[in-house]
């Protein structure tokens, strides 16, 4: 099967939350096609993540500590900004194109047979199919330590089959709510699904609700609770000092950074394993010293489970070398073109987030705004949080089925006082907000992963 078929039949598939919650939330149907594929996820040392919010950058930075450590690290992370093989890497390689073929059919073939035999009452879904191809590919590869971001909720997602090393829980807001919850309350108890009986659980303070049903989990099953809190910087709402240019000479224990740093970079000190520390790191943003305080407490917790290789130094230059595209990533200006700031902000948590992170990086400076979103989003909140920062928004959409159109968009918008223009395309809404700001202005491109995937594409940004 070639590469291109492959992908055929997956898209083919739907997308996950097109199906009937039955088809997509039931852990016994992918255990059925783990069984036939020989169990390969019982093969991996994981760490599991799940949250509403900074799943990803968690789950990136903690890989990219895990390889500077000299550990062999797998990644499954989605969705993806352009290609699908993204979301499956090993040592910060996706999975090639043959590969995924080669185990498309595998499963693939697996799974027909199941069904045919009446073990499977029907094909598995989408992401049921691309995590069991992520763990048999992972099997094959042997790395020391696999990261696995949950898709959707905790309890009953397809990852959640794993017998985890560390299960780690962002930050947990409403999201998804057709599917797991109308309030906080019942959106946490889907997340600690992910809690293991003696298992370690990493956690940070957030809303009283969801700290209620996470502390119980930890309590009811004897888990023990590795916090975060140590490795939060303080925060104050004006501490735009932890975000800045970085171009001098750094020095810190035993590790020197010379020479320019492109972009803006999260610089504060921290004592990590008895040691002072320099984090930096290109996430940027306070949300994201949450997240970056998740990953340093994961790998210390991992290094107490027997992974010496990681160390207070191992764990300051994987933060530095972390790489999570499209996450406030900046595109400097030139050759009259405007800078560019890329941001997937798909959620009201996370439009507050940019809301604020534009706010300490780019006090006062008019935004032109280039906008688009899945319609099964919160759209009008969405909008509403992140209108009112712009001068003028360009509405558009991706090339995808589940995406809301301009026209959609301005109605959810429809209290908000802004100027609206919209556009046929990513290509043409980057085009015309370029315009609008000019050379010296700033164009903010966010919303869904993949408008923020299709421009990053058109500006030529690293993927």
């Amino acid at each position: 099967m070639s590469y291109e078929t492959a992908l055929a039949q997956m898209y083919a598939l739907g997308h996950e939350l097109a199906a009937t919650p039955s088809h997509k939330f039931d852990l016994a149907h992918m255990r059925v096609l783990l069984r036939a594929l020989g169990h390969p996820e019982k093969k991996l040392e994981c760490v599991l993540i799940a949250g509403t919010n900074g799943k990803g950058s968690t789950a990136a930075t903690l890989a990219s500590i895990l390889q500077a450590s000299g550990l062999k690290t797998g990644l499954y992370t989605s969705p993806h900004l352009l290609r699908i093989n993204e979301r499956i890497r090993v040592n910060g390689s996706p999975i090639g194109d043959d590969e995924f073929a080669l185990l498309h059919d595998v499963v693939d073939r697996t799974a027909e047979r199941l069904v045919g035999e009446g073990e499977l009452p029907w094909h598995p879904s989408f992401f049921e199919m691309l995590t069991a191809m992520a763990f048999e590919y992972f099997a094959r590869s042997r790395p020391d330590v696999v990261v696995l971001e949950v898709g959707m909720g905790g309890r009953l997602d397809a990852t959640n089959v794993v017998d985890p090393r560390v299960s780690v829980i962002t930050d947990i807001s409403l999201d998804h709510q057709k599917y797991l919850g109308n309030t906080v309350c019942e959106i946490a108890r889907e997340k600690v699904g992910i809690i293991r009986g003696g298992g370690v659980v990493v956690t940070l303070p957030q809303m009283p609700d969801a700290n209620d049903i996470i502390g119980n989990a930890i309590l009811d099953l004897g888990a023990r609770a590795a916090s975060a809190v140590p490795f939060v910087p303080p925060v104050s709402p004006g501490s735009a000092e932890f975000w800045e240019n970085a171009k001098k000479t750094l020095t810190t224990g035993d590790t020197e950074v010379t020479g320019k740093i492109t972009g803006p970079r999260s610089r504060y000190p921290l004592q990590v394993m008895g040691q002072q520390i320099l984090v930096e790191s290109p996430l940027i943003g306070r949300h994201q010293l949450r997240n970056i305080a998740l990953a340093i407490a994961t790998a210390e917790s991992l290094h107490n489970q027997g992974f010496a290789q990681i160390t207070a130094n191992t764990i300051e230059r994987g933060i530095r070398e972390t790489h999570w595209p499209g996450r406030f990533q900046v595109v400097p200006a030139a050759g009259g073109a405007p800078e560019v700031v890329l941001d997937v902000a798909h959620n009201p948590a996370g439009a507050w987030a940019l809301r604020s992170t534009l706010s300490a990086a780019y006090e006062d400076r008019p935004i032109t705004m280039v906008f688009g979103v899945m319609r099964d989003k919160a759209v009008s909140e969405v909008a509403e949080i992140l209108f009112p920062i712009a001068e003028r928004v360009v509405l558009t959409q991706a090339n995808n089925p589940r995406s809301a159109t301009a026209g959609e968009i301005r109605q959810a918008a429809s209290r908000v006082d802004v100027d609206i223009r919209e556009a046929s395309d990513v290509n043409a809404a980057l085009a015309e907000a370029e315009r609008i700001a000019g050379p010296g202005g700033l164009v903010v491109v966010t919303g869904s992963i993949y408008i923020v995937g299709e421009a990053m594409l058109a500006l030529g940004a690293r993927i």
